[in-house]
């Protein structure tokens, strides 16, 4: 690609909204990137669903060789927020920084509980109603996959 068609390109993708594009064919390999590295984007966790704990817990079952270990996570009381994306599931906005949320804080609609980062985009979880939280089912920097239970919470 010679220089004309390269400044082309480069004017084509600065009158969108496209962030990044990247063309790769057997003679070269052009990526071009604009904006900031880490973008932060506000997402909704969806309703939380309602579990009861069960009356009896059964031995856990064993999962064939080679298929994937299957972990259940069931509330012990109340509703729990479950990970709207794929991702990895961070407590605070920072490492250095103090986590969203604790157990036993009360906290309010809207207010953010933790992020999960997928693709370089950092997605704030928000609560969906005022709440306690009762338990913080995932790690620090742990990945977590779509409908993963995050928190336990009670509604207040």
């Amino acid at each position: 690609m010679d220089i004309k068609d390269l400044k082309l390109l480069i004017k084509m993708i600065t009158e969108t909204d496209i962030t990044e594009f990247e063309l790769d064919n057997s003679e070269e390999k052009i990526v071009i990137r604009r904006g900031p590295k880490t973008e932060y984007i506000n997402v909704a966790a969806p309703a939380a669903q309602m579990y009861s704990a069960p009356q009896q817990m059964s031995a856990p079952s064993v999962a064939a060789p080679g298929a994937p270990a299957v972990q259940a996570v069931v509330a012990e009381s109340g509703e729990t927020v479950n990970s709207p994306i794929v991702g990895s599931f961070y407590r605070a906005p920072a490492p250095d920084a103090a986590p969203y949320v604790e157990v036993g804080q009360v906290v309010e609609k809207g207010q953010v509980l933790c992020i999960v980062e997928a693709m370089k985009l950092m997605n704030e979880i928000e609560a969906e109603f005022r709440c306690k939280i009762v338990k913080i089912c995932k790690e620090n920097a742990q990945a977590v996959e779509f409908g993963d239970p995050l928190f336990v919470v009670e509604r207040v």
